[in-house]
């Protein structure tokens, strides 16, 4: 065998491992693709049973809350209506105590229009009716101004008119003409008063 066969032998030889080696690698790429193919259709199974999951929760939320969203409009509605009938009824309770010292009155007007009638119990009934509404008064929180002998105040008093007066200091209610109440801590009706003045010079 002369060198030109020997070297031709050895180059199909080495052809030969490049070829089968080659064949190895393409066969390895397949069965690697093939395993990818594998891999993503779990991976691709598995986020498709992720978002089925995820929208199912998502509904279930949105049902919930769809329902509490109803529940607090049925909620706030019921206030609403409960705070009108607060607010139209506000003054019942107030309404049947006075009811009951109305009651005392009119029995009083019955006695004092009866010709037997005697004077100082028709008094003494008027007093009981006064004494129930002061009661009352109390009770509500309705308290009534001081005045006389009292220093002016304008957060509580209305000056009808001054006038010098030897008994008191100046600027000091003398005189009360009508009433002044205060609810809690609101004045509802200011006390209408005479105040003294600075006494006048003598000529």
């Amino acid at each position: 065998m002369n060198e030109n066969q020997k070297e031709k032998i050895k180059e199909n030889s080495e052809l030969s491992k490049d070829n089968s080696s080659q064949e190895h690698l393409n066969d390895s790429s397949v069965v690697f693709q093939e395993l990818n193919i594998e891999e993503l259709k779990k991976k691709n199974e598995e986020f498709e049973k992720k978002i089925e999951e995820l929208e199912r929760e998502n509904h279930e939320y949105k049902d919930k809350f769809l329902r509490k969203a109803a529940e607090f409009e049925n909620y706030k509605r019921r206030i609403e209506q409960e705070v009108i009938e607060i607010k139209k009824y506000a003054a019942e309770s107030f309404i049947k105590k006075v009811l009951k010292i109305y009651d005392d009155f009119e029995r009083s007007l019955k006695y004092a229009q009866d010709k037997n009638s005697n004077l100082d119990s028709l008094v003494e009934g008027i007093k009981l009716i006064k004494a129930n509404f002061d009661k009352l008064f109390e009770e509500e929180g309705i308290k009534r101004i001081e005045t006389i002998g009292k220093p002016f105040d304008h957060r509580y008093h209305e000056a009808l008119m001054q006038t010098p007066n030897e008994d008191f200091p100046p600027n000091t209610v003398i005189a009360e003409h009508e009433a002044g109440y205060i609810y809690k801590d609101k004045v509802v009706r200011y006390a209408k008063v005479i105040v003294s003045s600075e006494k006048e010079n003598e000529a």
